[in-house]
């Protein structure tokens, strides 16, 4: 097996994304999170750019240990001094400098030539080498370079002292075969190839990064420039989760990654709460539908073999099963799957009529939830709870400081407390952790329209960690802050008996 190094951008090209940015102390935690998960490299930001990114840099180069910590530069001398200086507390460092090299780059951007910008580009590598023995050089725009011209810029960076070259597909436009076709021209064609690395960057303007990085991976590229969820600037960047699981899952290509795949769906999860940036549901390998099944077919199948419609083992990349999503298209074996895993057991005239009770009310509802399963089984009773919400009253509004009472009934005795928080759901989370005394940690937090309008149902979905497990809560109600906390106790319900 040949070795892809993974270069992960999200702290740089990533965070680009506006609304995206994070402080010192949270870039901090996503690239520890990005070591744990194996990257090569990462791009800890654009240290000339701004104090904040500079001192993002310096800090990212203390805290990590293993992966080489990158500073990007223009091709200019004081962004290439100042990246030196912000990696200094770096155990491996590199600096990624370059410069723009198709025709619309020369002539509209820098009102250059082709001869002036090969002269440029030799001497920012020159001089990144002052500084660090890892230069990478980037060919921005290498998308619409020609490719004689590109070859001579790269033979000439190599000989000048770079290590690593990158050739960005920066707007998006390459056609799979056409950025395969030009990694491979450079692979026959530049003098000295073999004393560097060719790396892709493929943004995702037209559906094609994956696409476009396996394209160059599979004709000589050896390294994958990658953001976790894709995100990056305008449509994004090369999905790192999609190229890892690409080649796991395609281990006749003869080429591996160091990444521990189990933890990628944490990162993931990590990165879109930092970042505000909700992962949509259909996401390659990490949405939340990546491993559901609605269709009747589909779940059949998947249920007899998981294999009949799933390539990936949902455990690989660190989920605990796939989903069996309860629909109006659902069949039998679905439901009674369902109910299997709620601990429910009937016999077929039973499962029968459940079954027929569960189309008409799939009928009217887009979801069926576990308490809808419950409840057709004659098991949904939550008189039977041990914690059961007995009153909440919240107080809130613009200038007032939120705050909650809330009483929990526990095995018939009444608690009850109130706690002022940053929202009034937030508020009535911390009352009801006063009362529990466990060590809790919401990790999603989903509020959904059932149908659509302002006095609609709120269906709040929420994730709880606890003692190294993962529980799962559910309500509905009109009034979103009664659907969260009765979402909350119903996830403590599952783990305080």
């Amino acid at each position: 097996m040949e070795r892809l190094f993974i270069f992960d951008t999200t702290l740089r090209d990533g965070e680009q994304v506006p609304g995206c940015q994070l402080n010192t102390v949270e870039k901090i935690q996503v690239a520890k999170a990005l070591e744990s998960l194996g990257v090569d490299v990462i791009e800890a930001g654009f240290p000339v750019s701004s104090p904040g990114d500079f001192n993002s840099v310096v800090e990212i180069s203390k805290a990590v240990t293993w992966p080489t910590i990158c500073a990007l530069t223009r091709g200019v001398e004081k962004d290439i001094d100042v990246a030196a200086e912000a990696l200094r507390y770096a155990k491996r460092k590199r600096i990624h400098t370059g410069i723009g090299t198709s025709e619309y780059h020369i002539r509209y951007k820098f009102n250059s030539t082709q001869e002036e910008i090969l002269e440029r580009a030799v001497a920012a590598t020159k001089y990144a080498r002052r500084y660090v023995e890892d230069v990478e050089f980037y060919c921005e725009d290498a998308g619409r370079t020609d490719n004689v011209y590109l070859a001579k810029v790269v033979e000439a960076v190599i000989k000048a002292g770079a290590t690593v070259v990158n050739i960005p597909d920066t707007t998006g436009y390459c056609l799979p075969a056409e950025f395969g076709a030009k990694i491979k021209y450079l692979t026959e064609h530049v003098d000295g190839i073999d004393r560097a690395i060719i790396s892709t960057h493929c943004h995702n303007d037209l559906g094609m990064a994956t696409a476009n990085t396996i394209a160059g991976i599979t004709n000589g590229a050896r390294q994958a420039e990658l953001t976790i969820n894709g995100i990056g600037e305008r449509a994004g960047n090369t999905s790192l989760e999609e190229v890892a699981m690409i080649l796991k899952c395609h281990r006749h290509l003869g080429i591996e990654t160091n990444i521990n795949t189990r933890k990628i769906y944490s990162t993931s999860r990590m990165v879109s709460s930092l970042m505000n940036m909700p992962v949509q549901p259909n996401k390659a390998v990490v949405g939340r539908n990546a491993f559901a099944h609605s269709s009747g077919i589909h779940q059949d199948g998947v249920l007899k073999n998981v294999q009949t419609y799933e390539i990936m083992n949902p455990k690989e990349i660190g989920i605990d099963d796939n989903s069996i999503v309860l629909t109006a298209r659902s069949g039998r074996a679905a439901l009674k799957h369902r109910l299997q895993t709620l601990g429910i057991e009937l016999d077929q005239e039973r499962l029968d009529e459940v079954y027929r009770d569960f189309l008409k009310l799939a009928d009217r509802k887009k979801d069926i939830s576990d308490d809808d399963v419950l409840m057709l089984a004659g098991e949904g009773n939550k008189d039977s709870l041990r914690i059961k919400l007995e009153y909440l009253q919240v107080t809130s509004g613009i200038g007032v400081r939120p705050v909650a009472s809330v009483c929990l009934n526990i095995a018939g005795e009444t608690f009850e407390a109130a706690a002022s928080g940053n929202g009034p759901v937030n508020a009535a989370i911390k009352a009801v952790k006063m009362i529990i005394h466990r060590q809790m940690v919401i990790q999603e937090f989903l509020i959904q329209a059932i149908n659509r309008g302002s006095d609609d149902i709120g269906k709040v979905h929420m994730q709880v960690a606890y003692d190294g497990n993962i529980y799962y809560g559910f309500a509905a109600n009109t009034d979103i802050v009664a659907a969260s906390i009765e979402a909350f106790v119903d996830a403590i319900n599952k783990f305080v008996k």
